[in-house]
């Protein structure tokens, strides 16, 4: 028995006046009760718009659903149901994980009163009944402190507690069909397991069944019943898991299993899909990593410590020390890898790095000198050489500005460029090298995919060619084949520029491939 049918969803966005896009094309695909179903496929190619389809959350201004589609949930036609109806739906009988968690947790909130609100409205809790849930989920969840967690705002907690909570948002009303948009991208693999972990029980004990979007095949190929491979808008081949993976018809399907980093040895260049579909072969040759010990130190830190403090009561404040004495050293031309789980204190390490937090202690030595003790004005030409992709696109990029404009913005206030038309073609030549056409330069981050967005901030970061690259989980939301490009990208940029890279993962299998030291 079906849970949900989709059957011939055709989806179109009016671009302007005279354009308009397909993003989905006719896709039809079941949801059997208690079973998972994932929907694999590079950004872009639909998955996300087919989820917001679902859930009747597509933007009514320029989204438009062929009148043919149809959408039934336990035979129940979603497409034609009435706003407060398919409220009454969201949230108690299907429940949806967005894939960015910053963008969809609101700011001004603390994470208790948002979880609190979900309760509030589909199962009419409240009190201490209501503090008491948002705790238990928090509990399920893996936020440590759950107690104290509930009084911290979104920007408090690291990008997988984020994720954490808005999963526990998910699943508080213990929906029938959960909707998970690329859930456990943030997420370290430890989390990870605990998250498909929970997410299996709560299947298994209120017969829920899930649509899964990702493009990690090789968690699909642990927790899914069933397959369904999109690109460009169409399903290219759908089939029960273990055939898909044992057997995989469409030679797409080929090249997305053979896109991932392997573990065994490091290629010179990692195969992308071209390279399948055009039948090149993936690429050959091995890559040499390790230092010998002799290579010059570029950055240099020693002791770095940093604290946060958290008001409790009127008088009282609670310490919580996020970096404890990290020391570490990056060889020019060369990647350190830094690997945990989330909350380890990753991020806040390449933050002090980049002088964007003031650490309590220690020192961070670039070429001997110490970036913590110089003030801003000196600090000012090593923001040139030192860059950062951060861990969430969408919050990183100014929602006002067109691709453009943050391309070449860190050009104009580096005096980079002869004038605005040399700007741009540099602009549109990284947009390039990313993987990204040149018409994007005039659109907006939200018309863009989660890993085109990724693609967007690695291009700004890469506009003043720094000689040390902080990257922040900067490929962990990507689709494995522009996860293969980009890391292609980086390496040869390093070739190139002998560029070093600082670079922060929960991927071991990337971190093997791409760092020299961890």
């Amino acid at each position: 028995m079906n849970l949900l049918e989709v059957r011939d969803l055709a989806v179109r966005f009016r671009i302007d006046e005279t354009t308009t896009l397909d993003a989905v094309k006719g896709i039809s695909f079941d949801v059997p009760v208690r079973s998972t179903v994932a929907l694999v496929g590079e950004s872009g190619s639909g998955k996300s718009v087919t989820a917001l389809s679902v859930m009747g959350l597509l933007p009514k201004e320029n989204a438009s659903v062929s009148p043919s589609s149809r959408i039934l949930y336990r035979g129940r036609e979603l497409l034609t149901v009435g706003s407060s109806e398919m409220q009454k739906l969201r949230g108690a009988e299907i429940a949806m994980i967005f894939q960015e968690p910053m963008s969809s947790l609101n700011p001004v909130f603390t994470v208790g009163f948002q979880i609190g609100e979900v309760l509030r409205k589909h199962l009419g809790i409240s009190g201490r009944a209501l503090r008491d849930r948002a705790v238990e989920l928090l509990s399920e969840v893996g936020i440590p402190e759950p107690q104290n967690r509930l009084e911290a705002y979104p920007f408090q907690l690291s990008g997988g507690q984020q994720q954490r909570v808005m999963i526990a948002m998910a699943i508080a009303c213990e929906p029938k069909l959960l909707i998970a948009d690329e859930p456990t991208t943030a997420l370290d693999v430890t989390v990870q397991r605990q998250i498909m972990d929970l997410i299996a029980g709560l299947q298994e004990r209120h017969e829920m069944a899930m649509l899964f979007i990702t493009h990690d095949l090789a968690l699909v190929s642990e927790i899914a019943d069933h397959v369904v491979v999109m690109r460009d808008g169409e399903i290219r081949e759908q089939a029960a898991a273990s055939q898909l993976f044992r057997d995989p018809r469409d030679a797409y399907t080929r090249a997305l299993l053979a896109c991932r980093p392997p573990r065994e040895r490091r290629p010179q260049r990692l195969p992308v899909i071209d390279d399948f579909l055009t039948g090149k072969g993936p690429p050959g040759g091995e890559r040499r990593r390790g230092l010998t010990g002799g290579e010059p130190a570029l950055l240099e830190a020693r002791g770095l410590a940093k604290s946060f403090y958290f008001r409790e009561g009127f008088f009282r404040s609670r310490e919580l020390k996020a970096v404890k004495g990290a020391s570490f050293r990056i060889a020019k031309g060369k990647t350190l890898g830094v690997v945990g789980e989330s909350g380890s204190g990753k991020t806040t390490v390449a933050l002090l790095v980049a002088r964007l937090h003031q650490a309590t202690g220690g020192e961070v030595r670039f070429e001997g000198r110490d970036l913590l003790a110089i003030d801003a004005r000196e600090a000012m030409p090593y923001k040139r050489r030192i860059q950062i992709v951060f861990q969430n696109p969408y919050a990183s990029l100014n929602p006002r500005f067109t691709v453009a404009q943050i391309l070449t913005e860190p050009l104009l206030i580096h005096g980079i460029g002869a004038d605005d038309g040399e700007r741009r073609a540099m602009a549109g030549e990284l947009l390039r090298k990313v993987g990204l056409p040149p018409e994007s330069l005039e659109k907006y981050p939200h018309e863009f995919s989660g890993g085109q967005r990724q693609r967007i901030a690695i291009a700004r970061a890469l506009t003043l060619r720094p000689e040390l690259l902080i990257c922040d989980e900067s490929v962990s939301a990507l689709d494995v084949s522009v996860q293969a490009q980009l890391l292609n990208l980086l390496q040869d940029l390093q070739d190139e520029y002998a560029m070093s890279y600082l670079f922060i993962s929960h991927d071991l299998a990337v971190v093997r491939y791409m760092a020299d030291e961890v």
